[in-house]
């Protein structure tokens, strides 16, 4: 049987324990609590991105992907800032006045890496989504470009909050970076024109890489390697690399023959004089023939007409378009339409004219050769 003395003695020794290590049973209680919701936040998440896969929208599984980490992250700050708070009020140390700040930037932070992955993500199905539908109102560099815009922007505004929430002033700040801002601006200005040049190349799209272009301005012709925000390199026909500064492709003008809908066939075709008489039936067949031709596009201007009398033959031309724009295939079928015109005409007993020249000797009168004879 315990006595009132031994229950009271046995009350005296609980008291003095938890006076002693209660902080202790706190603090463990804290991040066992911490444990214990950050093990059901990430079943639960989990279980949520497997519902979430089985819909079409591949957003809602972005969100989800990009938070867990930072949710759990989240959700161990908040813990151990607890369980700091409760160390300093027993020991003092002057080390734990900086819970608050650590707390507030930790928090910042875990917003910035959640807006990171975010931009990230969206990449990713950006170019996704342009792989399995072939759209092309956006490129594999033009994404990328974007993405390191947004993630530059986000990491500059979260590092001036944690300079606002770590007491430093932002106005002054930009202030200085605005003032800095002029001075790096005319000691580096062409640098920053090739800048917004490569920025304007990403957001107008004139070209991407792969595209063949050419510029009447500039002795500028080749295929597009690389877009870099200082620099564009082409590889010109004969394998040499061109390197243009971003910045002079905002004041010269580009053409872009990748992007051309057709190719023109546009040649003027001669026979002689001789074969005048056969020139209409000539052109109405070449027509035919053209009309009939499974690679040329009958949809676009098409036009063979006799229209000129040349020195040496009486010529027609030939207007039409092929429907491939690949330059090798429509050098062949520009090939086969040239041979079919030359057996056309050839097929109406007419000939291919070439420059000549006809001297017409007249000849003198007897009695005028007979006296340079006797002269002699």
């Amino acid at each position: 049987m315990f006595s009132m003395q031994s229950i009271q003695e046995y009350l005296q020794h609980i008291s003095l324990f938890n006076e002693t290590y209660g902080w202790i049973a706190q603090v463990f209680i804290i991040i066992f609590i911490s444990m214990v919701v950050n093990f059901f936040q990430k079943r639960a998440l989990l279980r949520l991105q497997k519902k979430l896969q089985n819909t079409k929208n591949p957003w809602d599984d972005l969100i989800i992907s990009s938070a867990q980490h930072p949710v759990s992250w989240l959700v161990w700050l908040v813990g151990l800032s607890f369980a700091a708070e409760i160390v300093k009020q027993e020991s003092g140390a002057a080390i734990f006045s900086a819970i608050d700040p650590v707390r507030d930037v930790g928090v910042i932070v875990i917003i910035m890496m959640f807006l990171l992955r975010l931009i990230r993500g969206t990449e990713k199905i950006m170019m996704q989504k342009q792989n399995e539908t072939g759209e092309k109102d956006f490129d594999k560099h033009t994404v990328e470009a974007i993405g390191k815009l947004f993630r530059v922007s986000v990491i500059i505004t979260c590092v001036l909050v944690i300079l606002q929430t770590l007491g430093y002033s932002i106005s002054g700040v930009l202030a200085f970076g605005g003032v800095g801002g002029i001075a790096v601006g005319f000691a580096a200005k062409d640098m920053l024109a090739n800048f917004f040049g490569g920025l304007f190349v990403y957001l107008d799209r004139p070209f991407v890489v792969g595209d063949w272009i050419r510029s009447s301005d500039r002795e500028i012709e080749g295929t597009v390697e690389h877009i870099g925000w200082r620099l564009t390199r082409i590889r010109t026909f004969d394998k040499r690399p061109l390197y243009i500064p971003n910045s002079a492709f905002t004041t010269i003008a580009v053409e872009n023959p990748s992007r051309m809908s057709h190719r023109r066939i546009y040649e003027t075709m001669g026979i002689r004089y001789d074969d005048i008489n056969k020139m209409a039936d000539i052109v109405a067949d070449v027509k035919a023939m053209l009309k009939a031709h499974p690679e040329i596009d009958t949809s676009q201007t098409m036009i063979v007409n006799f229209n000129s009398f040349a020195p040496s033959s009486v010529d027609f031309f030939v207007y039409t378009f092929t429907k491939t724009t690949d330059w090798v295939f429509y050098h062949e079928v520009k090939q086969d339409v040239l041979l079919k015109i030359v057996n056309i005409i050839e097929s109406h007993g007419a000939e291919m004219a070439f420059p000549t020249s006809t001297i017409h000797i007249q000849s003198l009168p007897e009695n005028i050769l007979m006296g340079e004879t006797h002269g002699r």
